[in-house]
């Protein structure tokens, strides 16, 4: 049944009644029934949503409109290989990569996994020469997770140290290459289709600069992950250098196939392969676990809630780990790339709103600068906090107590709020939701477990509004145009054209 046909239901669940946090805590039974801990390979994770507004009527209502959609068929033909991605007639085979899912699909990506660990090893071992750095040039998909993943996991002890670079605006490439010795970098272009502009352009820059710093076979230092090979080779890279994946794995959803290889050369393949493994390990649980029990679904009711019957327009996610300071900028792509849609997966309107405006940043910066709003604004933002009980540092414990009891502080208070007693500017009206994401420890395997939770939360929300997350015509617009400009072959608005000319780039 089309989601537009659950009209009514989202409507029901509009006007339902709307009991406070505090009154749904009178619940004793509250905190054990939406506060889970999962067991899994990097160490238990505790997903905590019981300050949000879910109650058995609100998700009586969202199981009815999950059964409507069969959210439950959806998700089997997820990881069954079915060409879920309608509109480019392709599956998402990401769990593939994590060795769950279509049997084919993870066959082949383990062998192209098997040809990444050569190449990893063989450079760890010194066979390339000595290599202590690599500069990785992509972009969103293709920069975002092996940055996150690096920043998170190889601050210190790094196999071989990696600079990611994505903005096309060279000095990010500068700022690159200023900390490397071209005799000792490696370079990787990742590129999916491998026609992104932004990345062949800093590619050919790094390529220059290699050979100003003497290096006499600039492309003999050169890998390419992509899923063109054949356009690698044709591009001047060794096609013993070039690491495939599958056309069936999206950008955003990429860091665990060839895409990872910069992962895999900070960490070594063991951690690499731990990183596989704490995501395969939500996977299973998504696939397995009943909905009562699923962190999954219940944190994807959560967000359809305050959506759709609360309509909140954002959702602010807040790490109180410096290690994931940019887990916040990877779930806003994860989640507007995907789920930013205006039309049902049939191609006819989408009724409702989708996506909400994914936002954030790290804990304690974030709450002198953004919090404010979140307390006495009159916005309703759903917040979620991330925080880890072991620390990542040795100094002394008392900042990490600090930091963790400023995370837990902030959902109390947003809940309870406090009374201004008589003056208003000191008023806390409270009510205002939060959920709380707390890991025994961060590595590699828990990492790999965060984003897999995110990916099929976000999958779940597009299930349930009936649109397709794994498509994204919206970000080509606006590089179709810049094309025309750049070839100056196209007129434009009058404040577009005084801009071109202003920056004297009209041709």
């Amino acid at each position: 049944m089309a989601a537009n046909d659950t009209a009514s239901l989202w409507t029901a669940l509009e006007n339902l009644p709307r009991p406070t946090l505090g009154e749904l805590f009178a619940d004793p039974a509250r905190l054990d029934r939406y506060a889970t801990v999962l067991d899994l390979p990097g160490g238990p994770i505790r997903f905590d949503w019981s300050k949000t507004h879910l109650s058995a009527e609100v998700e009586t209502m969202l199981s009815q409109i999950a059964e409507t959609v069969d959210l439950a068929g959806g998700r089997e033909a997820l990881f069954a290989g079915a060409p879920i991605n309608n509109t480019e007639g392709r599956a998402a085979t990401h769990t593939a990569e994590r060795g769950v899912g279509n049997p084919a699909a993870a066959d082949e990506a383990e062998r192209f996994h098997e040809r990444m660990q050569f190449l990893v090893e063989a450079i760890h071992d010194g066979l390339l020469g000595e290599v202590k750095s690599l500069i990785h040039i992509g972009i969103g998909g293709s920069a975002l997770g092996p940055a996150l993943a690096i920043d998170a996991l190889a601050r210190e002890d790094a196999k071989v140290t990696v600079h990611v670079v994505s903005n096309v605006d060279a000095a990010a490439l500068a700022a690159a290459t200023a900390q490397c010795d071209p005799a000792t970098t490696l370079i990787a272009v990742a590129s999916k289709t491998f026609t992104t502009t932004e990345t062949l352009m800093n590619a050919v820059s790094a390529l220059d600069w290699l050979r100003e710093g003497g290096v006499e076979d600039p492309f003999g230092r050169v890998v390419a992950l992509t899923a063109a090979p054949d356009k690698a080779v044709a591009w001047g890279v060794d096609e013993t250098r070039v690491l495939p994946f599958a056309e069936t794995v999206g950008g955003r959803y990429s860091l665990w196939s060839s895409i990872g290889f910069p992962i895999a050369l900070a960490l070594g393949w063991d951690g690499f392969a731990a990183f596989l493994a704490g995501a395969a390990a939500i996977d299973r649980h998504f696939l397995e676990a009943a909905p009562s029990g699923n962190v999954v679904i219940r944190a994807a009711f959560a967000d359809l809630y305050y959506t759709q019957a609360r309509h909140c327009g954002s959702r602010a996610v807040f790490a109180y780990d410096e290690r994931l300071r940019l887990l916040p900028s990877y779930l806003q792509q994860l989640e507007m790339e995907s789920n930013g849609k205006r039309v049902l997966a049939d191609g006819t309107a989408l009724a409702r709103p989708s996506a909400p405006v994914t936002w954030g940043g790290v804990g304690t910066d974030a709450q002198h600068a953004v919090f404010q709003l979140l307390h006495q604004g009159t916005h309703l933002i759903p917040v979620d906090f991330l925080a880890v009980s072991i620390p990542g540092h040795d100094f002394d414990p008392a900042h990490h107590r600090t930091l963790l009891a400023n995370c837990f502080a902030q959902g109390a208070a947003l809940m309870a709020g406090k009374a201004g007693e008589g003056d208003m500017a000191r008023d806390y009206p409270g009510d205002r939701p939060s959920a709380t994401i707390l890991c025994d420890e961060l590595g590699a395997a828990t990492l790999g477990s965060l984003i897999a939770f995110h990916e099929h939360r976000t999958f779940v929300s597009a299930m349930m509004l009936g649109i397709n997350p794994f498509d994204q015509f919206g970000v080509e617009l606006g590089k179709a145009i810049a094309k025309s400009i750049e070839a100056g072959d196209a007129r434009f608005d009058p404040s577009t054209q005084a801009l071109l000319s202003a920056a004297g780039i009209d041709g």
